[in-house]
């Protein structure tokens, strides 16, 4: 076979391995599609098939693939995520010979949308599928690669938050709305407390349905569409929110897809959060939290004593940052989220500065009752990173309230 690589982009897609039409599932004549694949960059991707260490690192199957394939050809993708839900339609649709002899389908993993008048978005592994007890609308899959296809679903929540576990409200029956953790970091459109309709609820799941049925530009005519409308009606701030919606699908941010290929850093996005807890200055504690590539790293929490400023939230989150950065044997963060306002802000950047760190700031404002108002920062940083800032502080509240309790609790005094 031909080396074909220099002609191939440095750009994600899906590749297709060719050779004779006779070849495919239960060797049944097909359309000479031999092995489907998909790619963070397809010249790199295709040009690993022809390294020397080709039988430790692929195995005698693919392999004996490669013997029988005469040429390569690909399809570009916008995004590794639109690479991924590629790949599983097309080898759905043309079942290569060496796709299917990799894995069994009932451990591959479908997407599923249930039959709900508020439906929620699952993963379902094949062997489940026939066992479920809820009726479904729709499936899409298999997906070969299960913890890709869970960082996949993370990605496009955050454009098009979802329902997956909560219950929808019951205004029958009298309840009070209680918006579930996920509706409070915007992962959920507010199902459970009954801010969105039925039928705004089905535009997103045919948003959803369009994407991984690769149908983004459809999509994104849409959006524009109702952008232009709700302008016209004046409606701005419903006007904003489909804006950021299409600038989000056409700048996807999936370096958690890429991040298992860096070889150069095997640690992805690394964002720090802190909090402080106390009450009337007894008991004060620190906490810092980490989230990598969207993630809680929870074997790097650290918790921190404050010894002197324990009734000052602004001198305590300057303590607690100052004794973080001693640690030059930590890894640096690439974002830091502080809770609180412009102070708490303005503490954390001279504590950067002084430290002799460029490293991008975040913090989020509350109201009086603690809920997150919005969040303060670069409006670069805020757009790309706005769920994991609003996920990351509630944990770091968590946590610090936590380890703030637990000395409460023994009596602890501290020096």
């Amino acid at each position: 076979m031909k080396k074909l690589g220099k002609k191939l982009p440095d750009k994600p897609g899906v590749y297709f391995f060719l050779g004779s039409p006779k070849r495919n599932e239960g060797g049944k004549k097909g359309t000479g599609i031999l092995y489907i694949g998909k790619a963070t960059s397809l010249r790199s991707r295709v040009r690993s098939y022809f390294g020397l260490d080709l039988i430790d690192t692929r195995g005698p199957k693919l392999v004996k693939m490669l013997e029988e394939a005469t040429s390569v050809d690909y399809k570009e993708t916008d995004s590794v995520l639109e690479a991924l839900i590629l790949e599983a339609a097309l080898i759905k649709k043309h079942q290569p010979y060496f796709n299917t002899i990799e894995k069994d389908d009932k451990s591959f993993n479908y997407v599923v949308i249930t039959k709900e008048n508020f439906p929620r978005v699952l993963i379902v592994r094949g062997q489940n599928l026939p066992t479920i007890t809820y009726d479904l609308t729709a499936t899409f899959g298999p997906f070969p690669h299960g913890l890709e296809l869970r960082e996949a679903l993370k990605i496009v929540r955050k454009i098009f938050p979802f329902r997956d576990k909560c219950s929808p409200l019951d205004f029958a029956q009298g309840k009070t709305p209680k918006r579930c953790f996920d509706a409070q970091i915007g992962l959920c459109p507010g199902v459970c407390s009954g801010e969105i309709s039925k039928g705004e609820y089905a535009k997103v799941i045919r948003s959803i349905s369009l994407f991984f049925k690769g149908r983004k530009q459809e999509i994104l005519r849409g959006l524009r569409k109702h952008m232009k409308q709700e302008a016209q009606l004046r409606n701005f701030e419903k006007a904003a929110i489909l804006r950021n919606k299409i600038f989000a699908l056409e700048h996807i941010n999936d370096i958690a897809l890429i991040r298992e290929r860096r070889k150069s850093s095997p640690s992805g996005f690394r964002i720090e959060a802190y909090d402080v807890a106390h009450i009337s200055g007894i008991h004060t504690v620190g906490a810092m939290v980490v989230m990598e590539d969207g993630v809680f790293a929870k074997h790097e929490y650290k918790r921190f004593k404050i010894h002197g400023f324990k009734n000052d939230d602004p001198g305590s989150l300057g303590e607690l940052l100052g004794r973080r950065f001693k640690h030059a044997e930590w890894r640096r963060a690439d974002l830091i989220v502080v809770d609180g306002g412009q102070v708490q802000m303005n503490v954390a950047q001279n504590i950067i500065h002084n430290s002799k760190f460029i490293i991008p700031l975040a913090g989020v404002l509350k109201d009086d009752k603690h809920k997150p108002l919005k969040i303060l920062g670069d409006s670069a940083v805020v757009r790309d990173y706005h769920h994991d800032i609003f996920a990351i502080n509630a944990e770091a509240h968590r946590f610090a309230i936590a380890y703030h309790r637990t000395l409460r609790s023994r009596g602890m005094k501290i020096a």
